[in-house]
């Protein structure tokens, strides 16, 4: 008898386990991924977004490998850090120490990229 109700306890965790598992993977799913509007460049050394609206300047890193791609198709080389326009799901963290920025932007999908800038964002 013991070994029974053992088996059931342990089985109920476990069933326990997975549905609380499923239930934050929902939770992941149905988040709302955060879009960024505003003013992306890019030189050697320097990359840079300043959302609309704002005077802040975020680093960016380009988790998707699209942006600089992108980029550079739009602008000539000879015209690196000229700024172009951009809408793209992504997150803000906080910059480490000892970096010029205090946040950095990590792109994760770039949804538009053009040199016509909105005259709200300018």
């Amino acid at each position: 008898m013991r070994l029974v109700v053992r088996y059931v306890f342990v089985g109920l965790l476990i069933v326990t386990g997975m549905l609380a598992c499923k239930h934050k993977a929902d939770k992941k799913e149905t988040r709302t991924p955060n879009v960024f509007k505003g003013l992306y460049s890019f030189e050697p050394g320097a990359k840079t977004f300043r959302p609309c609206g704002t005077q802040t300047d975020f680093w960016v890193a380009d988790s998707c490998a699209q942006l600089e791609l992108k980029y550079t198709q739009l602008i000539s080389f000879e015209k690196n850090g000229e700024q172009v326009y951009i809408e793209a799901e992504g997150k803000k963290i906080k910059s480490g120490a000892g970096v010029a920025f205090d946040s950095t932007l990590v792109v994760t999908k770039l949804i538009n990229i053009t040199k016509d800038i909105p005259a709200n964002c300018r």
